[in-house]
């Protein structure tokens, strides 16, 4: 079965910097479309950065542009998304999504995935 586990998250002051990883299984994972979401408290799930299955063409919210990275090593069937410039508002769950349909572009909604990892906490502190 698929799984996806995520790492890195922490507690970083303001400014700082993360690498969150995500780790795949149970499918080729470079035919698929992958993203980052969060949720923080009180707030709906909301999309951070996607990235396309094969050689990985991106896509990030507004809110990320110019902070945040997302990309993909296709051999090691991980997932990683780069994020500086942290501000306390960036504070949230991050989860990594594997697409439902193989070869497609990285899709803002969450209904396009059907997989989904356990979450990691990042806090941000001002």
């Amino acid at each position: 079965q698929v799984q996806l586990v995520e790492s890195g998250g922490g507690l970083v002051q303001a400014g700082g910097s993360l690498r969150l990883p995500c780790v795949a299984s149970g499918r080729t994972f470079m035919d698929y479309a992958m993203a980052w979401f969060r949720q923080a408290p009180r707030k709906e799930r909301e999309f951070v950065a996607g990235i396309s299955w094969g050689r990985g063409f991106t896509t990030l919210t507004n809110s990320v542009k110019g902070r945040f990275a997302i990309s993909r090593d296709n051999d090691k069937s991980t997932l990683y998304l780069e994020m500086g410039g942290l501000k306390p508002e960036d504070t949230a769950l991050y989860y990594c999504a594997q697409a439902s349909s193989p070869r497609t572009s990285a899709w803002r909604s969450s209904t396009e995935y059907a997989y989904w990892g356990q979450g990691t906490q990042v806090t941000v502190s001002s």
